[in-house]
Order: structure tokens, then sequence, then C-alpha cells
């Protein structure tokens, strides 16, 4: 038996040995960080309050600390990763909401025509993709049918939708390392409520983020941004108003001290004008600085995040510059995602340019939503995988008239449809988010002959697969293969009306407008893609005033028509979330109707 002598020395000789084990650690922890160093270049003495920037450092905007912890943020990843087997499934590239319609909607504004699209209200929905069997590959495409009637025009419709599957799971998705370049807009319009116009002498401010800056949402939205970001992972930020300004280089997380680039972020401050080319040719350049092996498109991925409020003063009133830059950087497997802030956002240029390989968009609806998303949805934000899907409809009975669900829509020739980017997406109980794409046919010939569908694409590798089927409409009854395709149908029809509305109502406010284009001509040919239409919208200024939201008596009784239809099909297909567009529906007819001199009723049906 040991004496009490021996006991106390044993415990001596512990105490000492695990105060020299912490010292060791505590040593290693400061090594560790001395290797990471604050690399902000960006210094200019009328953006920077001191004393809110050691504010911000220590706790955030939103008193919490900010600072990141990489290697518990890479575990944390790791982690989620390992937690579920789900599968996952494909969405299109393009618009990934339809944020900004609805914010403007709701502040009483009229939107711009480029501010609703189907793909982006799609990804708002989870389709039934109509596949029955297990997916083996990266991509399989599944199909599913319809045949129904125009509600206005009495038409037969044919419909086919095709489903985005995936044989990933969620357990299995790795993204690649990511090198990122933020490209920030700090130009004078930022300062602007986030919920007002800037051209507008006034604004209403009613919403979550009233009283904030879009400068300070698009801050708070980096910072959600960066704690995604892993270590192998490498970072650069670029600022622009009238030029461009490299505001940290392009460097490994490891070696970034991100506490202090967070409160350099935090701290920024809106100024002068809005050079969107000098922005984003600033951004590139940090990829030209690489060297080749570091941004091998088989090991890493190649990102600008642009974060604008798309509304160019100087340098940019054309669309040449900055569409070419974002299109050759594509074919050098750069893409780009651009971000939109502020109600006032501008979404004609982005609606061009996500037609772009590898781009996407996403507008912010306030800064905690924001930060939401990129929780769930930053992995597959920043990795493309399927490119140039092609689909060739081969029959001598039917041609393509219409596509819904993707930016490329104007690139369907008759026969055949093409997409330029699939990013991965979720899903929920089997149905994908976003996970279809519906093509409108019609007949031309008589007999129901098979109808060939050949389908081709490559993955980021380059290598080209194909794959071949076919379906039959083998009846002219009313057809709903399954919810997924009624749900598209119903949605594309829901967003062509409005899309014809923001045409019509935007006559005689900032836009130019050829003809009218009055209600009646639905009862003829139903409801159709706008897109189409013979007006030309031309982005002939970008100061653009608010437009005030009103209703024609003629939309009114349209929109009243179109939400019992509606209502129908929502009871029948039995998805919750359709109820907020239900409720915009029963909102635009009974909500603000035309007043004063030459507002007309243009409603023609006796």
């Amino acid at each position: 038996m040991r004496s009490v002598g021996t006991k106390i020395g044993l415990l001596s000789l512990c105490v000492l040995a695990l105060g020299s084990q912490l010292s060791h650690t505590a040593s290693m922890v400061e090594e560790e960080e001395k290797e990471r160093i604050d690399d902000w270049e960006f210094v200019l003495e009328e953006l920077v309050d001191e004393r809110k920037w050691k504010k911000s450092v220590s706790q955030g905007a939103a008193g919490r600390s900010f600072a990141p912890q990489v290697k518990v943020m890479a575990e944390s990843m790791a982690m989620r990763s390992n937690m579920a087997a789900d599968s996952i499934g494909f969405s299109v590239g393009g618009a990934k909401d339809g944020d900004n319609f609805f914010q403007n909607l709701k502040e009483g504004y009229l939107p711009r025509y480029s501010s609703l699209t189907y793909e982006g209200l799609f990804y708002d929905y989870t389709f039934d993709t109509g596949q029955e069997q297990k997916c083996e590959q990266l991509f399989c495409p599944s199909y599913a049918r319809a045949v129904t009637r125009d509600i206005f025009s009495g038409d037969e419709d044919y419909y086919l939708t095709l489903g985005l599957n995936s044989g990933l799971s969620e357990a299995t998705f790795q993204r690649k390392k990511l090198n990122l370049v933020v490209v920030l807009d700090i130009s004078g319009s930022m300062s602007s409520p986030f919920n007002s116009y800037y051209y507008d002498t006034r604004g209403s401010k009613t919403r979550e983020d009233a009283g904030k800056s879009k400068m300070e949402v698009a801050n708070q939205s980096i910072v959600a941004m960066l704690e995604h970001l892993q270590e192998d992972d490498q970072f650069s930020m670029v600022l622009f108003d009238d030029r461009g300004y490299r505001a940290k280089p392009l460097r490994p997380v490891a070696h970034t001290d991100m506490a202090a680039i967070t409160g350099h972020v935090l701290a920024l401050r809106p100024r002068g004008g809005t050079n969107m080319s000098a922005g984003l040719r600033t951004g590139l350049e940090q990829f030209a600085l690489l060297d080749s092996a570091v941004k091998d498109p088989a090991l890493y991925e190649n990102r600008i995040v642009f974060l604008t409020d798309a509304m160019p003063n100087r340098g940019e009133l054309s669309k040449g510059g900055l569409f070419s830059m974002v299109r050759n950087a594509a074919v050098q497997n750069i893409y780009t995602t651009f971000i939109g802030i502020g109600v006032d956002f501008n979404p004609d240029l982005v609606e061009h340019i996500t037609k772009t390989r590898g781009a996407n968009y996403y507008a912010v609806h306030s800064s905690a939503d924001f930060h939401k998303r990129l929780d769930d949805e930053f992995e597959f934000m920043v990795s493309p995988l399927v490119f140039d899907l092609e689909l060739q409809v081969e029959s001598s009975n039917y041609k393509i008239v219409g596509v819904f669900g993707s930016p490329e829509a104007d690139l369907a020739t008759g026969q055949i449809m093409k997409i330029n980017t699939l990013f991965p997406s979720s899903m929920e109980e089997e149905e994908v988010r976003g996970g279809v794409v519906l093509v409108k046919l019609k007949k031309t010939g008589h007999g129901n002959a098979p109808i060939q569908l050949r389908l081709s694409y490559e993955d980021r590798s380059g290598r080209k697969f194909s794959a071949l089927d076919s379906v039959v409409f083998d009846s002219t009854e009313p057809l709903w293969e399954n919810n997924g395709i009624r749900k598209a149908v119903l949605l594309a029809e829901y967003v062509s009306l409005l899309k014809n509305w923001l045409v019509d109502s935007r006559k005689g406010c900032n836009d130019s407008v050829i003809t009218p284009y009055p209600c009646f001509p639905y009862l003829k040919h139903g409801l159709v893609n706008p897109d189409f239409r013979p007006e030309q919208r031309e982005m002939d200024s970008w100061e653009k005033r608010s437009c005030k939201m009103e209703v024609s008596e003629g939309y009114r009784k349209l929109f009243s028509l179109f939400g019992n239809h509606f209502h129908e099909e929502m009871m029948d297909i039995a998805d919750i979330v359709l109820e907020k567009e239900m409720l915009v529906l029963e909102e635009l007819s009974a909500g603000k109707t035309s007043s004063g001199e030459g507002k007309m009723d243009d409603w023609r049906v006796q």
C-alpha cells in the first residue's frame, strides 16, 4: 500500500505532465494562429470606422461572434455530409428564386418583367420527376406526360416534363476545393434603403430589413458565405465603384485570419459610381495570378460571386463588356453567381447573363433569409455538374412550341431543346427541388406513333453521354401522369399570366412598349409565353424610378378567373406551398385598381 507522500508525489507529477501538455497545446495553437495573416489591402480612411471595425471583429453586426473557427467549420461540414444518405437531383442554372418580384409586390411597386422567371419559381417547389428505376449514373432523365385543355382558349395541349434525376446522394456528393472570388458593389446606390428605390425621392420602410442599407445587407450576406469555406479553399475579395480594387488576394483559408477579414467586410461603406465591368475584370485578374495546377477544373471549382444592385451609371450602359467577360470566363471554367440586392435591383442584365454556362442568380430578400439559404445550398450553388444538355424530339406528329423552367427557353428550335447547366438540388420525400423542365408540344400530324427522345450531355470533366427513350400520347382525354407535371403546368400558366400582366402594366412607366396587348387574345391563343411577344424591351436607361403597382379592371377579372382554376388544381395537387401563389392571385384580383385619366378597362369579353 502506497504512502500518502507517494500518492502526493504521483499527483504532482500528473499535474506537471498535464501542465506541460496544455502548454504544448497552447503553443501549437499560438503557432498555428501566427500562420494566419490579415491580408486585407483595401484602405481608404473615409470608408473605415475604426471603432466599429474593432467592435465588429469581436461581436459582429448581430451581436454574435463572426470569428470563423475554420477547423470546427470543416468538421461540421463533414459531419453534415455524412449524416444523410438521401438522394439528390438536379435543377437548371439561371434564377434560383423569384424574390425580387415578390419583394416589389409586397412593397406596392410594380415589379420589372425579368424579375419573375419560370425556373426561378420552379426552384421554390419540389416535383415528382416520374423516375421509376433507380438511377446509377450522374444524370438519369425521366419523362411524364400530360394532355389538357387551355382554360382560356380550350385548345388541346400536350406536355412532357424532363425529370432531372441523379445517382448521387448527399452522402456521396462532395464539392471540389473552391477558388472563390467575391466581387462587391460599393457604389453610392448601395447606401440606399434595402426596401426603396434609389432614384425615388422617397421610399417606404416596412420590411424586416427596414432601416438597413443595401450595403449592410450585402456585407452580412458575405460574412454568412465565408462561414462555409473550408481550410483548403482559397478566397479573394474585390470591390468596385468607379474602378475595381483588389481588397484581398486569393489565398488559402488555412493561412488567412478570417476573423480580421470579417471585420473589414462589415466595416465597408458605399461611395462613388458603378463600373461593373471594372469589378468583374479585377475579379478575373485574381484567377490569372493562380498557377494552372491550382485552378485545374478536375480538382477545383473556380467561381466568382458578384453582389450588386445592378444599377451601373458609369462604364456599363451597354451589355457587351460584362456579357463577353462572363462568357469568356466560362470557357476557362470560371463560373459566375450573381446576387441581386435590394427591391430596386435591376434584373434585366442578369436575365441575359444567367444563360451562360455555369451561371446562376439569387435575389437577396433579407440578410437572414440569405443566411438560411446558404446554410442549405452553398455547396450546390458553386458546383455545376452537367453541361450542354440537349433534348431532341424525333417525331413527324409533334414539335416543341414552348419550354418552361429553363433560362435557355429561346434555344428551343422546334425539335431541339438546349440547357447549358444543371446544378445539384436537394430532395424532399422523393421529390426534387426545381427538378423538372416543362416542354409544351403541338400535334402536327395524325396518329399516335411513339415520340423518340434523344438526350445528350457532358459532365464537368468533358465526358459526353447520351440516352434514348420514347413516349406515346395514346389518348386525347385529359391525362396527368403524375402530380409533378400537373404542378409544373399550373405554375407555368401562373408565371405566363403574371409576366403578360407586367408587360402590359409597365406601359408608360419607364419601359418602352410598342403596342398594347389587351386581354382578349388569351381567348384565341390561350396563355402564351410572353418572352416571345413582339414587344422589344430594351435596357435604354439604368436609372429607373419605381412604378406604382396598379391592376386594370380587365386583368383583375383575368386574375379572378385564373384564381378559381388555380384553387381547384391546388386542392387536387395537395401542395400547401401553392397557397402563397393563391394569395398573390387573390390580392391582385381584389387589389389596387387603375384610376385617373388615360386608364382603360381592357377586358374585351361580353
